[in-house]
């Protein structure tokens, strides 16, 4: 429905916000960026800014009116990924509704005294395309919003992100360093591989081992506490609050990788975590179509890890950045198809005979699921399951899908399955396939957005093949 003409005629010319037309395309780059005459203090980096920005907006189109105010709620996710960072945030000097890609790798100032001042920090622009770009700027303020966070940077994989964060968190020759056996493999190997090199001390424990995660932060000596939650492939959750209180009590920072959770499923930092990381090549894009990562927290810990990322160089394109922007804005309608559907399926495959065990936090006879329901609004978009069957019936079963594609990676539109015993841990030998809980009979699931009624048929008929 159009707005009311009456409505329109009412609103003051005072209330609308809109920057100078730009004659330069240099002003025009620095009117993508936040200025504090365009957001009237309205940063974002915070969700609760948005609050205030879109009030004013309503008011300057009913201001007129008589009808007393109401209270305004938060935004509920499924609004700020559509709108933060854009309509009331870094995008507010352009009247584009699509966010513009701003391709160019370096930035010019109009004169040295302009310089000087974007030097000095009296004004906000950008310099070169290593350190900042506009287009990755709104993406930075749209997951700060999502994740309750002061600052965001998006890194150009999400194993980039995780090795960014530890090396600019953990001092080499001091640093300790304490994660768990059920960690992404990767960066397990890293951390143990990598920075034990760097003469930084290394502690596994279990995921839920709160005796012994006590035992090594009662030594005084740890920098921080890295883990999943939930894990990759058996879905682990740890109890996030809890691990925070005993770590932060010890001087420890704890981060968590939420990738298998998505931002819109769990926030870490509402729970008391110091920093969160994703692989948004999985959920946040959602589409198969782009490599990223992210990292959220405090201003003062994620400018330490900007330092690190800046040498690094881990740096995404503006593109990418686009299709990121494009995706996170369908985040919470796919999350929530992804939610039912798994869960669905997986309390159907409970009940099936020719299936031994499901791994899903969401299931009531998860030994996670008091964690997960405490702490996430769902449980994500994955199963995994072991079939009654060996490594060979298992393959028939996976070769019989016709629905999902045999792929790595999750989080996406299509749905994706694999086998990881010759898959993600291909190579490994039984003892480290073993130590890692991979039978030849587990199936990883990852779903896309289908109808659930045809995957489900899918399932059904390619079980009957084993």
């Amino acid at each position: 429905m159009a707005p009311s003409s009456s409505l329109v005629k009412k609103a003051s010319p005072t209330k609308q916000r809109r920057l100078p037309r730009a004659r330069r395309s240099s002003q025009h780059i620095t009117a993508l960026s936040p200025q504090p005459e365009a957001l009237l203090g309205a940063t974002l980096h915070w969700v609760d800014h948005i609050v205030p920005v879109l009030q004013e907006q309503e008011d300057a189109v009913v201001a007129t009116s008589t009808a007393p105010k109401t209270n305004r709620a938060t935004p509920s996710d499924e609004t700020v990924v559509v709108h933060a960072g854009e309509k009331v945030g870094s995008m507010a000097g352009t009247d584009s509704i699509t966010t513009p890609i701003v391709s160019g790798t370096t930035h010019w100032f109009k004169n040295s005294d302009d310089l000087i001042a974007f030097k000095e920090g009296r004004r906000h622009s950008f310099e070169y395309g290593r350190y900042g770009n506009p287009t990755v700027k709104v993406l930075e303020d749209k997951i700060s919003a999502l994740e309750r966070a002061e600052s965001t940077l998006v890194t150009s994989s999400g194993m980039n992100a995780i090795v960014a964060t530890l090396l600019a968190l953990v001092p080499p020759s001091a640093g300790h360093v304490v994660t768990t056996t059920e960690c992404y493999s990767e960066a397990r190997a890293f951390i143990r591989d990598k920075l034990s090199r760097l003469g930084i001390k290394v502690t596994f424990v279990e995921l839920n081992d709160t005796e012994t995660l006590k035992a090594v932060l009662d030594k005084g000596d740890v920098t921080l506490y890295y883990t999943d939650s939930p894990t990759n492939p058996h879905l682990k959750c740890i109890d996030i609050k809890l691990v925070a209180e005993l770590c932060h009590h010890k001087g420890a920072l704890v981060c968590i990788d939420s990738t298998l959770a998505s931002p819109i499923n769990q926030k870490p930092l509402t729970l008391g975590a110091d920093i969160v990381v994703h692989s948004a090549t999985k959920y946040i894009a959602g589409h198969h179509d782009v490599i990223a990562g992210c990292i959220s927290g405090s201003d003062a810990l994620i400018s330490r890890i900007r330092v690190w990322h800046h040498d690094i160089g881990g740096t995404i394109s503006p593109d990418a950045a686009y299709m990121i922007i494009r995706g996170l804005k369908t985040m919470a309608l796919r999350v929530d198809t992804q939610n039912r559907t798994a869960l669905r399926m997986a309390r159907l495959l409970e009940n099936h005979p020719m299936i031994e065990r499901v791994y899903y936090p969401g299931l009531t006879t998860s030994p996670w699921h008091h964690i997960a329901k405490s702490q996430m609004t769902g449980s994500g978009g994955i199963i995994s399951f072991e079939v009654a069957s060996d490594l060979h019936g298992v393959m028939r079963f996976i070769d019989a899908l016709e629905i999902p594609f045999i792929a790595m990676s999750l989080g996406g539109c299509e749905s994706l399955v694999q086998q990881p015993a010759v898959m993600s841990f291909w190579g490994q030998s039984g003892e480290e396939k073993a130590n890692n809980g991979i039978k030849d009979n587990l199936v990883r699931f990852s779903f896309g957005i289908e109808k659930f009624e045809d995957l489900k048929d899918d399932v059904l008929q390619a079980l009957k093949k084993i």
